[in-house]
């Protein structure tokens, strides 16, 4: 059975931003619009997630890099697959809490 809707959630728009949400939802209610848009906006696409997660743990490993170049420490193969690995390991934590984060994604 599914679940009534008993919570509402209002806001404020100018003449010019009703009419462009009116010609996004074409056919259908303004109303079941929004609400889909706010539900879609609710939860990130599952590629943001990973693509964010390779982009972290790039730079992870660029800056790692850098710092290692910058002291004259010799970067070797071993050194490389460290860094890689460090990079590989917590990158999907990472990028679902930046996320997760209240203010860090636009709407």
């Amino acid at each position: 059975m599914a679940s009534r809707r008993t919570k509402s959630i209002g806001t404020k728009v100018t003449p010019e931003e009703y009419a462009r949400i009116q010609t996004l939802a074409g056919e259908q209610p303004v109303s079941e619009w929004v609400r889909g848009a706010l539900l879609r906006a609710a939860d990130p696409p599952a590629g943001d997630a990973t693509l964010l997660a390779e982009v972290l743990a790039l730079r992870t490993i660029l800056l790692n890099l850098h710092f290692h170049l910058c002291s004259g420490t010799t970067v070797t193969a071993e050194t490389m697959q460290r860094l890689i690995e460090r990079a590989d390991q917590d990158k999907r934590q990472q990028a679902e809490a930046r996320l997760a984060a209240p203010g860090q994604r636009d709407p």
